[in-house]
């Protein structure tokens, strides 16, 4: 029995629903039809991948032909990346082949409004960034230091306990601002 794919856009397609008749959400339909493809054959995948991207499969293993083609289901059902992350991308691309290696962004900042998580014992920990310092458990506080000795009870560096390092922090403050 061969087992036919079709685009994720709300056609009737040949896989079986499951419990026969009954209809299923388009986000059911197409969770089902990924994973039909565990089913497929290589030969049967490249047919997929020629009919979702239009162009010849490279050189993949199965494996890799079946994230492939999931993920271009995926994105036809779901949409693609951002335009901002496309662009992020051919940046890094062209930083890779001119230099062989890419450098992260090193200051993306925290500012206003960011939301810093880290579980500690098997409790969730969230710190919200403000104009004022850092608001934990409806209190304001002055550092993450402070916040981390309030959540540990020992001296921890509040900016590494949440998972921060210099480079991260706000652009013009340095780690010695957060640990007041």
């Amino acid at each position: 029995m061969e087992t036919k794919l079709v685009q994720p856009t709300g056609a009737a397609g040949s896989l079986p629903r499951a419990g026969g008749s009954t209809p299923t959400t388009p986000c059911l339909e197409l969770s089902l039809k990924i994973a039909a493809l565990t089913d497929l054959t290589a030969q049967q995948l490249r047919v997929e991948w020629r009919r979702l991207y239009r162009s010849h499969p490279p050189r993949l293993s199965r494996d890799l032909l079946i994230r492939a083609v999931a993920y271009r289901m995926q994105e036809l059902a779901y949409g693609g990346l951002s335009k901002a992350t496309q662009r992020k991308l051919v940046t890094f691309t062209k930083e890779l082949e001119t230099n062989g290696s890419i450098v992260s962004d090193p200051n993306p900042g925290i500012g206003p409004g960011a939301r810093l998580v880290r579980e500690w014992r098997g409790r969730t920990h969230t710190v919200l960034v403000t104009e004022a310092g850092f608001e934990y458990a409806g209190k304001t506080y002055s550092s993450l230091t402070k916040i981390a000795h309030a959540i540990t009870g020992a001296h921890w560096s509040g900016p590494r306990f949440f998972g921060l390092n210099r480079t991260v922090l706000a652009e013009g403050q340095s780690e010695e601002n957060y640990n007041g």
